[in-house]
Order: C-alpha cells, then structure tokens, then sequence
C-alpha cells in the first residue's frame, strides 16, 4: 500500500513538471501575412491651352495680345472689301446695339470662335459666345475692363454700362467705314491691331471745336462662317493724354 501511494506521488510530479517545461518553451512565431501592394497607376494630366489673352465672360483679366497690322485682305477666296453681307452685318450691328436687342446681336456673333471684346487697347478682352451675347443687355456682370488712361482708374460695369454707350458715340456721328485700314485720328500710342484677319474701320474723325481729339474707332473683326460672315472681334481706339 505505501509502495502504491508513493509511486502515484512520483507520477503526479513527472506529470507536473512537463506541464512546466511545456509552459515554459518559447513558442513558434508564426510570420504576418503579408499585404499585397496596390497595382501602379499612372496619373495623365491634360492641360488645355487657349489664348492667353482672351478671358472668357465669367473669368479673370488676360494678358494683351501681340499685334499685328493688317493693310489687305485675308479672307481668302472671298473678298470682303467687295462684299455686300458686310455692309449689311455693320449695320445690324448697329441697330441691335440702339435697340438693345439681344437676339440680334447674338446673331451677328461667330459661331466659330465668338466675339472678343476690348474696351481698352490695353485692356481686358472678354470672349461672348452667342448664348451670352444675346443675354448682354440684360445682364448685370461686371468686368474689370482695365485702366482709363490718364486717371488710372479702373473701368469697370456690364457691357451695357461701358461698352454700348461707347459703340453709340461713334454710331450716331458721321461715321466712314474704312475695309483692312485701321483708320484712326491723333493718337499718342502706337495704333495696332492684334489679329491677322479681316476687319472694318468704323471711324469717326472728331470735331474741329475739340482739335479732333474726340476722334473714336470701334473696330470690327470679320470672319466668314459657311459663306457668311460673322463678328470675331470688337475694339475700340481714341485719344489719350
């Protein structure tokens, strides 16, 4: 019997004492999964050039445009000095602006590439498509049309505020009309046009009671469409002290 209870005791300590050195062993690390990388991309930027001197009717000022002076045609085939539908083109332009009608004006913008406005030689050019230029005697958006020379303030209103009252000053004298001559009276700047393309001198040479220093030229930019021709361009030029 004693002999039995011993060998139990040994038993219960072998037992014990492999539980220990079980417990007691440095277990296996098992290694981390490991985390697949995302498959490369490549990133594509598309920068979108335009003219840097045309800001569209919603954006900041632009820079000026170099210039270039035009003595003759550059319609190509068509003659535009020779061209009846020019004639005809200046002068809806001229009633849509006294009549302040939008559609019409809208009507006489290229299809193609819009109508640049400049109030200013130097100045802010604001490109109007044709859904904006039949809105332009409505609207109220204002432009920063650029510096009044001599005060050096800036001019700055709707088209209907700034330029239209401008366009009429020269409409309702008597006016010439002059075909790739940039007509023009006194001036102390060099007077330039800043595109290769066709365009009409609407002058008008000032009154000898102000020593023709109120002479003004809105000129405008003419380009065919189909056979028709349409308005690219609107500028204007005056005297400045």
């Amino acid at each position: 019997m004693m002999k039995l209870k011993t060998f139990a005791i040994l038993l219960f300590g072998f037992a014990l004492l492999a539980a220990v050195a079980t417990a007691c062993a440095s277990p296996t690390p098992t290694p981390p999964t490991p985390t697949p990388f995302p498959p490369a991309t490549s990133t594509i930027i598309v920068t979108e050039t335009s003219s840097p001197s045309i800001a569209t009717a919603t954006t900041e000022p632009s820079t000026t445009i170099p210039t270039v002076t035009l003595t003759s045609p550059a319609s190509g085939s068509t003659n535009i000095c020779a061209d009846p539908q020019v004639n005809s083109l200046i002068d809806s332009l001229k009633t849509a602006i006294h009549n302040s009608d939008g559609p019409l004006l809208a009507s006489l913008v290229s299809p193609s590439s819009g109508t640049d406005v400049r109030y200013l030689r130097n100045g802010t050019v604001v490109n109007y498509d044709q859904d904006h230029a039949r809105f332009l005697f409505e609207t109220t958006f204002e432009v920063d049309w650029g510096a009044e020379p001599g005060s050096g303030a800036a001019k700055t209103g709707s088209f209907h505020d700034v330029i239209v009252p401008d366009l009429i000053k020269v409409f309702d004298q008597a006016y010439t009309l002059h075909c790739n001559e940039l007509k023009y009276g006194g001036a102390s700047y060099d007077v330039n046009w800043p595109y290769d393309k066709d365009f009409y001198s609407v002058y008008f040479p000032g009154t000898a009671a102000n020593g023709n220093m109120d002479w003004r030229t809105w000129v405008v930019g003419i380009e065919y469409v189909d056979g028709k021709p349409y308005i690219y361009s609107l500028e204007q030029f005056f005297w400045e002290p």
